[in-house]
């Protein structure tokens, strides 16, 4: 129950994380630190909205109180009458806002990520795909302010790509970017296609949140690593030594690879990031697994194999199917504008892990 005894109790464990974090020895060891400025940010957070959410009630009991004051004169009442209004309207946003607040923080929210973009089924016009897929990250992380790099691709011989992995880093950049992965479709005509036909065809996409050391400890004997000669499109882009990386992680038998730089040690720093990444998020998927409820209560589960979205041209229109969005705008999306569409997943999120949240509340 949200009262004040629950704020001042907040304020105080706030206060306590406060002098904790500022303890001598505590910035010498970056996973508690971690975890100390997690809970600061989640406390905060619930304290900032149950403070909003209690001025609001104390509003409406003192201005009921003052309009059942028989002693009330005219102009006091008619000023508790619009306090009591405005302060109504806006206290249902304000419970939802607390109950947001309370809901478990994802530890990988504020992480920058790792993104993989596959073409799929559709031959050379699932490799273009692929290719607008990527502009539309560029141009949405370009319109957002966010960093975008590429680490590995490998270039389909018709254009597009059959294989590209880049980062993408920012503020808060995997709350905003982790509902991508799964299978997106297109519907299009493709320029080769002589009689009109539409093509259905495919791409997979995946999105790692970005593992920091403290994250994962990747130890130097379980690595095998190769060096082989990059490959591209021709010219003078062609590596003529073996500076390209492929990195496998011999107990998990994971591979990763990197041939975007010229220079060995860049590729390898490139490579381990993404294995680091990879190896954070099948831990992630096994604590979900675990904690099968709160897998369910997800927009999507993640996997690749999930059809999440259908771009079809000839309509204008994109319908993300996991929570029956449809926009008939896609030449605005495609050009980097999914606001709207990351809004919509969010909200459908959270109302989902609201409804969890509730369910198991009531159980216990």
């Amino acid at each position: 129950m949200i009262n004040h005894a629950y704020l001042e109790n907040l304020r105080r464990r706030i206060s306590g994380l406060e002098t904790e974090m500022s303890a001598p020895g505590v910035a010498a060891n970056p996973q508690k630190m971690q975890a100390l400025m997690h809970d600061y940010a989640h406390q905060k957070k619930v304290a900032t909205a149950a403070e909003i959410f209690l001025k609001l009630e104390d509003t409406i009991a003192e201005s009921r109180a003052m309009l059942a004051d028989a002693t009330t004169d005219t102009e006091l009442r008619e000023m508790a009458a619009a306090e009591l209004s405005e302060a109504e309207g806006k206290l249902s946003e304000a419970e939802k806002a607390v109950k947001i607040a309370l809901l478990p923080p994802d530890p990988s929210d504020s992480k920058n990520v790792i993104m993989e973009i596959r073409a799929g089924t559709g031959g050379d016009e699932a490799a273009l795909f692929a290719g607008d897929l990527y502009r539309m990250y560029s141009r949405y992380a370009e319109n957002n302010g966010l960093r975008l790099s590429v680490m590995d691709v490998s270039p389909s011989e018709t254009g597009g790509y059959k294989e590209i992995v880049f980062s993408v880093e920012g503020e808060m950049v995997y709350k905003k970017l982790k509902y991508e992965s799964g299978t997106h479709r297109v519907q299009r005509v493709p320029a080769t296609e002589t009689q009109g036909r539409i093509h259905t065809s495919a791409a997979t996409v995946a999105v790692l949140a970005e593992a920091e050391e403290v994250d994962i400890e990747v130890k130097n004997e379980d690595l095998r690593i190769d060096t082989y000669r990059s490959s591209g499109s021709g010219g003078q882009h062609v590596n003529t030594t073996d500076s390209a990386i492929r990195i496998t992680h011999i107990p998990t038998g994971v591979v990763v690879q990197c041939q975007d730089e010229r220079s060995q040690h860049k590729n390898k720093a490139k490579a381990l990031r993404v294995l680091r990444s990879k190896l954070y998020e099948a831990r992630q998927q096994q604590i979900d697994a675990e904690q099968s409820a709160s897998r369910r209560s997800q927009v999507g589960s993640g996997d690749r194999s999930e059809k999440i979205r259908t771009y079809n041209y000839p309509q204008n229109r994109l319908t993300d199917h996991r929570i029956n969005l449809t926009l008939y705008k896609l030449d605005r999306v495609v050009d980097g504008d999914l606001n709207e569409v990351f809004d919509a997943l969010y909200e459908h999120d959270i109302e989902l892990k609201m409804k969890a949240h509730t369910d198991k509340t009531a159980q216990a």
